[in-house]
């Protein structure tokens, strides 16, 4: 599914900060913890929690919060619909990734455990 030049630009334009906070309430209203959260967007982005807390004081648009993370090699196992849109087929790498981040934040909401969503053995078959 082909998003909206449009909907690319209002996903760059928005804060990190303005999303991380729902971000928080989601999975913690479904018994899961803020450093489950932290632990799923270090996995996708490598920033540590000192890093994320910058970016997130800095106010960084999805567009520089990607920028400036290393994505996780095994991201494109992220796969399945978000939002109406097939993450695995977006066509934006933008928009692709702040949909990883919105596809892993549903898995913890919804009690997925975290070897799953971090696709640990997924990972493990790919290195042999």
């Amino acid at each position: 599914m082909k998003s909206t030049a449009a909907h690319d630009q209002r996903i760059a334009k928005m804060t990190f900060a303005s999303v991380y906070p729902l971000y928080i309430a989601k999975v913690e209203k479904k018994g899961r913890t803020k450093e489950e959260l932290d632990q799923i967007i270090e996995w996708l982005t490598g920033f540590d929690n000192q890093k994320l807390q910058e970016l997130i004081m800095e106010k960084v648009t999805f567009e520089t919060f990607f920028q400036c993370a290393t994505l996780n090699p095994h991201a494109y196992l992220i796969t399945g619909v978000i939002c109406g849109y097939r993450v695995e087929e977006i066509e934006n790498p933008l928009t692709q990734k702040a949909r990883y981040l919105d596809k892993l934040v549903d898995e913890l909401a919804k009690g997925r455990k975290m070897e799953k969503i971090l696709r640990v053995a997924q990972n493990i078959g790919k290195l042999r």
